[in-house]
């Protein structure tokens, strides 16, 4: 990918080994970086001293490997206190979760992914792919499917070519025809469904929230085990996340 112009060389550097540590991957060797980045080790190490210093990075002394320092669980902090959506919605996330006992999410659109920016956690005892902050595909989350209907035909032609269609289970959409299918059924619908796509027993309906313009916000949804959230119970629980996503809405500006 081309850079932009006018990047800071020394800052775009230090911001590309902050974006090296992932869940996958959340430590480095100095070697490590130095070669994924196809830089010499001098540059790697001034800049992950500076980032150290500002407690962006951190070293293990046993391992000598490289972490994210506490200073962006600060930071991440303050963000998310700043999303109003957030703010607005976390108090009728809680009224879902304490009416159906069931985890209930909060997630916005970022970079062609949904980022769960809240979650309530219910009695659910079965294993769950969300936490605050995780990345989670479109094509396979009731909250992606949702998020990606609010764009346009244009944007969801991109969306849907750069999904990795890995197979999580027998459920999961397998292609771009099948995602872009089931995004216009969201859209004319008006909610979507991760019916054991994503994790085999786990059920997950989401609905958008939208802002002062009319667009797709955010999404909310509540996730639990098949068994408890039978598809007879469906109209009802998806009428009452409809019911508060308005509520929300409306004290968005919508």
């Amino acid at each position: 990918m081309p850079q932009p112009k006018k990047l800071i060389n020394s800052l775009h550097r230090a911001m590309t080994i902050v974006d090296l540590f992932t869940e996958k991957q959340p430590a480095w060797k100095l070697s490590e970086i130095s070669r994924e980045l196809e830089l010499n080790k001098s540059t790697v190490h001034g800049l992950l001293k500076t980032l150290m210093h500002h407690g962006y990075i951190a070293q293990d002394p046993e391992s000598e490997k490289y972490k994210l320092g506490l200073r962006f669980a600060e930071k991440g902090h303050l963000v998310m206190a700043g999303l109003d959506v957030r703010r607005v919605a976390t108090p009728f996330l809680q009224e879902i979760t304490d009416k159906y006992g069931d985890a209930t999410h909060l997630a916005v659109l970022d970079g062609g992914e949904a980022v769960y920016i809240e979650k309530i956690e219910g009695r659910s005892a079965i294993g769950m792919y969300s936490r605050v902050g995780k990345r989670a595909p479109l094509y396979c989350t009731a909250v992606g499917k949702v998020l990606a209907s609010g764009e346009s035909e244009r944007v969801i032609q991109e969306l849907a070519t750069h999904q990795t269609y890995t197979t999580h289970t027998e459920h999961t959409i397998k292609n771009i025809e099948e995602f872009i299918t089931s995004i216009h059924h969201v859209a004319k619908q008006g909610y979507a469904l991760d019916d054991e796509e994503l994790e085999l027993g786990l059920r997950c309906m989401a609905v958008p929230i939208y802002d002062r313009d009319k667009r797709i916000l955010a999404a909310m949804s509540i996730s639990g085990p098949i068994a408890r959230i039978t598809k007879a119970d469906l109209p009802t629980i998806i009428s009452d996340l409809k019911a508060q996503a308005q509520k929300i809405s409306v004290q968005l500006g919508y």
